[in-house]
């Protein structure tokens, strides 16, 4: 049998065609689009979700989400407004209203006359504000013309040049002191007893034989201002409201009367008016000028108010006055407080004060 030979072993090697570097390059590769397959499903992912959603919604269960979506919107928006207005109205709620201070307002309640020699600065005038209030009283007083034609304040008016005084009130700032303490501030004016405003303009005076200048029995004589004058009363009426715009929205006007009665005395053309209906015209000409602007008194002595008198021909409660101040010398009581204050409800009165010697109070306000 024939022998062959042995086929000789071949040895096999396995190698490896890729490098090292090679290696790492494609390991780093796929690891790059492992990150960014996922980083694209990541933001792929919302979307995909609202289009199955919305897909899910819209053809299978027939739904209009957008205008759902409108809905809920409004909803929310309305549901913010509602909690923003109760928040405003809790805040509103919880801070305390402001204390307005109405100066034309009659009210019950004690007066007192300020003394313009103790005004002398802001922290005495303060601290009497103070005093004042705290005993109770409502009003306080300044006279800013007094009977003997003294103006106690820099008045604009042309026919009070000559009684201003040399150092004049800033009553403006007096005013805003009072007011700052809960003070009414009033201002009390001497109407037609003027002993220097006549002189000053001549034509509102009340004159004698003519064009001179009628005096009353005074020493020296002094001249008065004339009722019968339209613009005497506008002057008076044109001090008031230059105090009102002062901050005295309260006026006490005193001397709205006649001087005593003299053949002498030429009033100029009264067209056949009494005296007693001329202070009823000039009251009633004051009282609706100044309507809204100014609370307006009229301050008239007991006696007056209960009797005629040379000054006024008949009783003051009778000359149709809505704002009474009655002074008295003697003190009050009871039953002629209430003696007054009926006849001044008959005679039309609305607020009455009374300043006796024993009181200086609002007792009746209208209402």
């Amino acid at each position: 049998m024939a022998k062959y030979k042995r086929r000789p072993k071949v040895k096999r090697y396995r190698r490896s065609f890729y490098s090292r570097g090679m290696r790492i390059r494609k390991i780093v590769g796929i690891v790059v689009l492992v990150a960014v397959v996922l980083a694209a499903a990541w933001f792929a992912a919302p979307h995909v979700l609202d289009w199955a959603t919305h897909t899910w919604y819209t053809v299978v269960k027939d739904r209009d989400l957008e205008a759902e979506s409108a809905s809920r919107a409004a909803a929310s928006s309305q549901a913010a407004a509602s909690a923003a207005a109760s928040e405003a109205a809790s805040s509103a709620a919880s801070e305390p209203e402001e204390d307005v201070f109405d100066g034309k307002a009659i009210v019950s309640g004690r007066w007192a006359e300020l003394d313009t020699a103790a005004l002398t600065d802001d922290d005495t005038l303060r601290t009497t504000a103070q005093q004042l209030k705290a005993q109770g009283v409502e009003y306080a007083v300044l006279t800013l013309k007094d009977v003997a034609g003294n103006i106690y304040y820099a008045s604009q008016a042309a026919a009070a040049a000559g009684g201003i005084v040399a150092e004049p009130l800033d009553a403006g700032h007096i005013a805003a002191i009072l007011r700052e303490e809960k003070l009414i501030p009033v201002a009390q004016l001497a109407a037609f007893k003027d002993p220097i405003s006549p002189r000053t303009d001549p034509s509102m005076a009340i004159h004698y034989n003519g064009s001179a200048l009628w005096l009353d029995a005074q020493k020296n004589g002094n001249p008065w201002l004339n009722p019968y004058s339209t613009a005497a009363v506008e002057y008076v009426g044109d001090l008031v409201e230059e105090v009102q715009q002062l901050g005295f929205e309260q006026v006490v006007l005193t001397n709205v009367q006649f001087p005593k009665l003299s053949k002498k005395q030429d009033y100029g053309t009264t067209n056949g008016v009494s005296r007693a209906d001329q202070l009823k015209a000039d009251i009633a000409a004051l009282q609706d000028r100044l309507s809204g602007k100014v609370t307006l008194w009229f301050s008239y002595t007991l006696d007056q108010c209960k009797n005629s008198s040379v000054a006024l021909d008949v009783p003051a409660l009778t000359l149709g006055v809505q704002n009474l101040l009655v002074t008295s010398d003697a003190a009050m009581d009871a039953d002629a407080l209430q003696a007054l204050e009926t006849a001044a409800t008959d005679a039309g009165v609305e607020s009455l004060t009374v300043h006796a010697a024993d009181r200086f109070e609002t007792d009746r306000v209208s209402g």
